[in-house]
């Protein structure tokens, strides 16, 4: 019997976005329950592509990076199962998220060409090596107040995971992961992602945006394979 097609789930988040940090136990958990049965496509969007801009002048009347730092330890009041730093957004902060970005779509390249394992580990709660990448990439800007936009920091984070950071570098410095960052930019506007995280469900059909609740994601994906199952249309 042919193994069924899996569904494609495009994700869009924005590496310093505080609900993708919240989201990432939502996430994990849609991968464990669902294995082999859902592939999530990941795709950066820069939501913090200029700090400055976005924080500086887009929260000025609301206290700037003050007044977003109080924010964020508010909002993380709630779960409990984060950790951030009561100086998160005050020190250490990264001037953009899309030097992170590019140095993850690189690493995510190495993973489709095979010189990556893109097989779930145990050792990182069954997430890939580039999806635990990106998790402590997360961790190290909310948690351990560290510049992740910095290539030093990157650079650290890949070498505790024992990936080929020649290969990393080469594949940023050729343009393949920069290009890569601009078709992730294309497909935000062809789906017209509006923040981060969203994810695309259905070849765009199904739009989840924001803080939205598993339950919320679990009957998304249910409700497609339901249909396939049972092969039947309103339309």
């Amino acid at each position: 019997m042919d193994k069924p097609v899996a569904i494609q789930v495009d994700y869009f988040s924005d590496v310093l976005c505080i609900w993708a940090y919240i989201a990432q136990i939502r996430v994990d958990e849609l991968c464990n329950e669902y294995g082999e049965k859902v592939i999530l496509n990941y795709h950066f969007i820069p939501i913090f592509g200029c700090i400055e801009k976005r924080l500086g002048e887009g929260w000025k009347e609301k206290g700037g990076f003050e007044g977003y730092n109080k924010h964020v330890l508010e909002v993380c009041k709630d779960f409990g199962h984060l950790e951030v730093h009561p100086m998160v957004w005050l020190e250490n902060v990264p001037k953009s998220s899309a030097g992170c970005h590019h140095f993850l779509s690189a690493v995510k390249l190495l993973e489709s060409k095979d010189l990556i394992p893109g097989e779930r580990q145990s050792e990182y709660d069954g997430r890939t090596p580039f999806e635990e990448t990106l998790w402590r990439m997360r961790l190290a800007f909310f948690r351990d107040l560290k510049n992740i936009g910095g290539l030093d920091v990157q650079i650290e984070i890949a070498e505790s995971l024992h990936l080929p950071i020649q290969s990393i570098i080469d594949t940023m410095e050729s343009g393949e992961a920069m290009a890569r960052m601009c078709c992730d930019n294309e497909l935000k506007d062809q789906y017209k992602i509006e923040g981060s995280p969203t994810y695309i469900l259905n070849s765009g059909r199904q739009k989840l945006f924001g803080n939205v609740g598993y339950k919320i994601i679990d009957a998304n994906i249910r409700e497609i394979l339901n249909r396939r199952e049972n092969q039947l249309s309103w339309c």
